[in-house]
């Protein structure tokens, strides 16, 4: 098994065996399924109370067949009355007429809402999601999210409709023909209710078993979506590598361990079937003895049998329903636990909703001896003071892992420093709003990212709501105008999965273009050109040059020519600004700079 596939089977079994969700006993069940109610059931009460006419209707339709069978039995039957055939015929097609209309209501009102509480919960979890850290993504894989978005929200529409249809259909069934059996004959009632404890005690023993599967499954079943995700992303290195075999071992593995949850949930379930199907037989088998004694030996009248075991078989399959409605529920009361946990996640970007808002007037940027760590003990930033002037350009070099993208990083509050301060204009940046704080800036980044949807779009969310010519506007200063204009469907081609349409130059100057639509006074560049051929550079350069003028620029690069404008270079080393000056002046110095320079040409 590859590594990375071992240690998530152990992850998921440790999660299985953490008491996170409990042995789901009755008062936590009973705790989980309120608070869904609450949350979730409570909006749709007129759908739910309509849902539950309708299967009142059903069940005393049903108790009715049942009770009509001891008219047909001695009023046809024995006393062969030909008006009563024409009027038990006619009620009979009556009750199944009206229990047909009732269920055909309760499906289609329960579907609705089961529907309505989907999207609902798919739509809290995406909000909250954007409302979480990049810390809390870095700590998880995509395809988490993507199974987790799917699972959660079919199991809390789920659990309200077996809630709904076990309380409401089968349970007022099975208490209306009760009530046939127990007017019709009391002694033989009794003998058919003897087998109900063993059937619930039976059926509770297989309620932890049940949890445990399901939980184990979709572990694995997440892990399913990661490797096709990885895959399909990642299929230029799977075939330059020869990688085809493992990826097919790995997803074999995974695809078997799945189906053997799948086979052990099933089975699982249908352990209620025998047992059901043994208690009940048991119960008609002491119902035929027991009545038919007192239909020969004692002289009643066969109707009330017929009526009574009629009554009881029409019981079997809800009750059989009932029985197993805890192992249903303990199934998807999973999904409904992970939604709750998942919502409990600390949501720190929506915590400054209502801080005021950053007004950049100049936009000189402060960092004052900064500290910053991605994982305790081991520090990227030691300390770093910088100032980056108003309306200047600041460019940042020096060896990788430096610490000179967590710089950027850090004034967009992806992250937040472990000491010191950042101010843009004298204002520290945590006391402000993300969302202004970010509305202020425009950032372009090494690894760019494209949305599905067409060139004009992803240069649109720059500026939602820009015009046609505002895009085209800005494709030109990028220096995308042209090879746009190639494509057959020129601003409207489709960019593909994350841009796989485009070369890497492409991409690149449609993130620039967006970043020139975007028009912030504050503008950061992260080897905005890396991707990028000499000529399309210079050419880049120079729309990027004309971008910055009068912004507040912080540039990193590693090509040392592309910054030699700049007003002010910090070499950052080790997390702290080992040198600052200008190209000029740092040469002189002979110095770090000096020596990067002289690496790079030699």
């Amino acid at each position: 098994m590859p590594v990375g596939t071992r240690g998530r089977a152990r992850d998921a079994e440790q999660d299985v065996a953490k008491p996170q969700i409990g042995s789901l006993l009755t008062d936590e069940t009973f705790g989980l399924v309120r608070r869904l109610v609450v949350d979730h059931g409570r909006s749709h009460w007129k759908g739910y109370a309509f849902a539950f006419l309708c299967m009142a209707l059903i069940a005393a339709t049903t108790a009715l067949a049942a009770w009509l069978m001891r008219d047909v039995i001695d009023r046809v039957f024995l006393e062969k009355s030909k008006s009563a055939i024409f009027a038990l015929s006619g009620a009979v097609v009556a009750i199944y007429v009206v229990k047909g209309a009732a269920t055909f209501g309760q499906q289609v009102t329960l579907s609705r809402i089961a529907n309505a509480i989907v999207a609902s919960v798919q739509s809290k979890i995406f909000d909250h999601l954007l409302k979480l850290n990049l810390g809390f993504f870095s700590e998880r894989h995509t395809s988490e999210f993507v199974a987790r978005q799917s699972y959660i929200a079919t199991s809390c529409g789920a659990v309200l409709n077996i809630i709904v249809t076990s309380f409401g259909r089968d349970l007022l069934t099975v208490v209306g023909l009760v009530v046939v059996m127990v007017v019709q004959n009391p002694t033989m009632s009794l003998v058919a209710f003897l087998v109900m404890p063993g059937a619930v005690l039976g059926v509770q023993k297989l309620v932890r078993r049940a949890k445990t599967i399901m939980r184990a499954g979709f572990h694995e079943g997440m892990v399913v979506v990661e490797i096709t995700q990885e895959t399909v992303q990642g299929m230029k290195v799977v075939k330059a590598f020869g990688l085809e075999d493992l990826q097919r071992a790995r997803m074999a593995e995974t695809i078997e361990r799945v189906r053997r949850a799948a086979d052990k949930f099933a089975m699982v379930g249908a352990r209620t079937a025998p047992l059901m199907e043994t208690l009940g037989g048991v119960a008609v088998a002491g119902v035929i003895l027991y009545g038919g004694w007192r239909v020969v030996a004692a002289g009643e009248t066969p109707g009330v049998f017929m009526s009574f075991i009629t009554a009881l078989l029409l019981a079997y399959d809800p009750a059989k329903r009932l029985a197993r409605v805890h192992v249903d529920l303990a199934g998807n009361l999973v999904g409904v636990q992970m939604m709750y946990d998942f919502l409990a996640q600390p949501a720190p970007e929506a915590d400054d909703d209502t801080a005021p808002a950053l007004k950049v007037e100049a936009g000189r940027i402060v960092f004052d001896d900064v500290a910053f760590a991605y994982r305790p003990d081991e520090p990227v930033l030691r300390g770093l003071s910088l100032v980056a002037e108003a309306g200047s350009t600041t460019a940042l070099v020096g060896r990788s892992g430096g610490g000179k993208s967590t710089v950027l990083s850090l004034l967009l509050r992806f992250w937040e420093p472990t000491s010191g301060r950042i101010a843009v204009d004298g204002v520290e940046i945590r006391d402000v709003s993300r969302r202004s704080l970010r509305a202020a800036i425009a950032y372009v980044g090494q690894d760019v990212f494209l949305f599905k949807g067409t060139v004009a779009e992803n240069i649109a969310f720059g500026r939602p709501g820009a015009t046609r010519a505002e895009i085209e506007a800005a494709a030109k200063a990028a220096h995308a105008h042209d090879f746009v204009t190639a494509f057959p469907d020129g601003y409207d081609t489709e960019v593909g999965e994350n841009g796989t349409q485009l070369s890497g130059g492409q991409r690149q100057r449609l993130a620039i273009a967006r970043a020139i639509l975007k028009d912030a006074p504050i503008l950061l560049l992260d080897e905005a050109t890396a991707a990028l051929d000499t000529e399309s550079e210079r050419a880049i350069q120079q729309a990027l040059d004309h971008l910055s003028r009068g912004r507040t620029t912080l540039v990193i690069a590693h090509r040392l020519q592309t910054i030699e404008a700049a007003d002010a270079i910090c070499v950052i080393e080790e997390g702290r600004v080992a040198e600052r000056g200008t190209h000029a002046e740092l040469l002189a110095m002979g110095g770090r700079y000096a020596a990067l320079h002289s690496a790079h040409f030699g």
